[in-house]
């Protein structure tokens, strides 16, 4: 089983940028497609960005042109670019494995995201 490691949240202005990373235990990174999703008090856990093993990426369109994930697969490592931060991105912030579709991993702790004035 895969284990994730999500760090990089903070509290922040609006219109601010952070840079989330996840880091991942196993080798079996490299094969998975990879994703960020982020969860609201009182939401359902939504997936805001995801990427192939190759550079195809899609996005929310809530934070489609803000938001850019990347991978190192050589670290093991997915990160999350997040500018012009507004305050409905607070949320945590989790990455996980996915295939067909789903997340298939257990989930971290993720990182607690802040926007706030």
């Amino acid at each position: 089983q895969v284990q994730f490691v999500e760090s990089g949240g903070g509290l922040v202005q609006p219109g601010g940028s952070l840079r989330l990373s996840c880091a991942a235990s196993a080798s079996t990174f490299s094969t998975d497609a990879m994703g960020w999703y982020r969860q609201a008090p009182g939401k359902q856990r939504e997936l805001v960005a995801s990427m192939g093993t190759g550079p195809i990426t899609n996005y929310a369109d809530s934070v489609k042109g803000r938001f850019t994930i990347s991978r190192d697969n050589a670290k093991n490592t997915v990160y999350l670019q997040m500018n012009s931060l507004k305050p409905e991105d607070t949320a945590v912030y989790y990455c996980n494995a996915i295939r067909f579709g789903v997340p298939v991993m257990s989930w971290g702790q993720g990182t607690q995201v802040t926007v706030s004035s």
